[in-house]
């Protein structure tokens, strides 16, 4: 990234047609690209066929040097899953409703030409990646990369009942929507789960999520200590008992970790506070989860079908993702 440019070097952008101003950002790398003494950059639109996974390892296979991607969270997913372990830098252009892995890296939302410029001047850092192998009813399995979150229950029939006009809309405020419509039919379900290390754990569930990242669009903290770089993952169970155990969800998320944690006379309320199992919150490389039956899995807020296993692992320093110059990682 930094000094000794050798001549000849390319950029490709692969990006969401619905989500950006295609002629705008297409003139700004390659008018970036020029500035910089690269070549004339590579273009790759995604399609309702490829997300962006397949045009992205096209990209690598034409041997580009760094990659952007401009979309939603599911082209970030996808083209983050083709470039996981290739050691070529990828660049986030924000863009669509969520741009949760951009909010968490804390990159600058509004400026898209800041990222395409830290493609030649900016800086790099090496990111964990998840992994997901989903092991459907019928004795099929597939693996999926994700790079924010995921979860089998309830998260993701959320996701599944959220209106995708509403989505386009009001963005990711639709996700409500899809709260309500979910939470009336939620019912808690049996899991066997072990981490690596840990003993083997049976619970009453309604969603386990497997994070790499802890932030949520609103200020919301999930997981406020989650970092992309420590090698680890973070996993949150949710195991609420009736009406009084959400508001202990909520109390949690929205006043907890996302308001009191900010304050040191919060942390000290916190440590007096008499803990609670509505929410539980666990660290590792992974984990090992099998349902009595199939229920829906969502990976960075994408539908992934049912599974009734899953077999998370991390990918650390997987991803190499592209950062603006002097950008503080301080808590990344």
């Amino acid at each position: 990234m930094e000094g000794g440019e050798r001549p000849g070097r390319q950029a490709a952008l692969v990006y969401n047609p619905t989500k950006v101003d295609a002629a705008s950002l297409r003139a700004t790398v390659t008018r970036l690209s020029a500035a910089a003494g690269w070549t004339e950059p590579l273009f790759y639109e995604t399609t309702v066929d490829d997300l962006g996974d397949e045009i992205t390892r096209e990209a690598l296979a034409a041997d580009a040097d760094a990659v952007l991607v401009a979309g939603g969270d599911g082209t970030v997913r996808a083209v983050s899953e083709a470039m996981c372990g290739s050691g070529v830098p990828l660049a986030i252009v924000p863009s669509g409703t969520g741009n949760l892995l951009a909010r968490n890296l804390r990159l600058p939302l509004a400026e898209p030409e800041a990222m395409v410029r830290a493609v030649f001047d900016g800086d790099t850092l090496p990111m964990d990646v998840g992994w997901s192998k989903l092991g459907r009813a019928d004795g099929t399995s597939e693996e999926h990369a994700f790079v924010v979150m995921g979860g089998i229950g309830l998260d993701a029939a959320m996701i599944a009942n959220t209106n995708p006009q509403l989505k386009k809309t009001v963005g990711w405020v639709a996700y409500v929507d899809g709260a309500a419509r979910a939470l009336p039919g939620a019912k808690p379900f049996r899991v066997m789960y072990e981490l690596p290390g840990h003993r083997l754990h049976s619970a009453r569930v309604q969603s386990v999520l497997f994070a790499n990242c802890g932030s949520l669009p609103a200020g919301l903290d999930l997981i406020p200590e989650a970092s992309v770089a420590d090698g680890a993952l973070d996993i949150v169970i949710f195991q609420p008992k009736g009406p009084l155990g959400w508001l202990l969800v909520w109390r949690r998320v929205a006043w907890d970790n996302s308001f009191l944690r900010r304050f040191r006379a919060g942390r000290r309320v916190l440590a007096l506070r008499t803990k609670d199992n509505a929410v539980r919150y666990s660290r590792g490389a992974g984990i090992e989860l099998a349902a009595t039956e199939a229920h829906p899995v969502q990976l960075d807020g994408d539908e992934f079908g049912e599974a009734v296993t899953v077999n998370i692992r991390v990918d650390p320093g997987a991803l190499l993702v592209v950062l603006p110059k002097g950008h503080d990682t301080k808590g990344l």
